[in-house]
C-alpha cells in the first residue's frame, strides 16, 4: 500500500500555493508551471525559510522583498511572455521574480542597485544552472539602453511616475509593467506599445512596493 503523501512536504505546500494563485487569477499555464518548478526556499532568508510557501512578501537584505507569488505571477503574466522575448528587469532583489522570468523568455538582463543582492543572486542563479540571465549593477531607474530596445520590460520598485526612460527602451510593441505612485499604495500599470510611438495604458490592480530610487546603494 503507497504511503500516503506528506502534506508538510515541500512539493505538497508549493501545490497548495499554485492552486491559491489560479483561484486568484493567474490562470497562464506557463508562469503557474515556472512557479511551481521554482523553490521559492531557495530564495528566502533562513528566519523566513518555513513561511517560503505563503503567498505573501518576505523581508530579504538591504532593506527589500521578495515580492508575494501572486504579484509575481499576476505581473509575470501580464508581461505576455513567449519564447523568444528578451526581457529587462529593474530590481533583482533575490532574483526569485528573474528566475521566473528565466523561464518563461529567452535572455533577462536583470538591474539590481544593491551590491549584496547582486552577488547573491548570481550565486543563486548559478547553483540552478540558469544559463540565460544577465546581471547588472547599476542605476535600474536609467535602464539597460546598451542592450535596448526589449521585447518586455518588468519593474519590480515603485516609480514615482511615469518611467519614460525605461519606456524608451522598449520595442515598438513591446509591454511594460510597473508600479506606478508615490504613496504606500501604488497602480500597477501595463504600458503596450501601439507600434507608433504611443502606449496604451491600463491599470491592473493596486499594490505595494518599495521606492525605485535613483543611483546605486552605499553599503556598509
Amino acid at each position: 500500500m503507497a504511503e500516503k503523501a506528506n502534506e508538510d512536504s515541500p512539493e505538497t505546500r508549493l501545490a497548495r500555493l499554485v492552486l491559491a494563485l489560479r483561484s486568484q487569477g493567474v490562470s497562464d499555464p506557463g508562469v503557474l508551471n515556472a512557479i511551481e518548478t521554482t523553490p521559492r526556499e531557495v530564495f528566502t532568508p533562513d528566519l523566513f525559510k518555513a513561511r517560503a510557501f505563503e503567498d505573501s512578501a518576505l523581508p530579504i537584505a538591504c532593506g527589500q522583498t521578495i515580492s508575494q507569488p501572486y504579484i509575481v505571477g499576476l505581473m509575470t503574466q501580464a508581461l505576455k511572455l513567449g519564447p523568444r522575448a528578451r526581457v529587462l528587469e529593474i530590481g533583482t532583489g533575490s532574483g526569485y521574480q528573474t528566475t521566473i522570468l528565466s523561464k518563461l523568455s529567452r535572455l533577462v538582463y536583470t538591474v539590481e542597485r544593491y551590491r549584496t543582492l547582486m552577488r547573491e543572486a548570481e550565486a543563486r542563479f548559478k547553483a540552478l544552472g540558469l544559463t540565460n540571465v544577465i546581471t547588472r549593477f547599476g542605476d535600474g531607474g536609467e535602464g539597460w539602453p546598451e542592450q535596448a530596445p526589449f521585447d518586455r520590460i518588468m519593474v519590480t520598485a515603485a516609480a514615482s511616475d511615469e518611467p519614460k526612460a525605461l519606456l524608451s527602451q522598449l520595442k515598438p510593441n513591446g509591454i511594460l509593467v510597473a508600479p506606478i505612485g508615490k504613496g504606500p499604495v501604488q497602480s500597477l500599470r501595463r504600458y503596450t506599445g501601439d507600434g507608433k510611438g504611443g502606449f496604451t495604458v491600463e491599470a491592473l490592480i493596486d499594490v505595494r512596493f518599495v521606492p525605485l530610487l535613483d543611483g546605486v546603494a552605499k553599503e556598509l
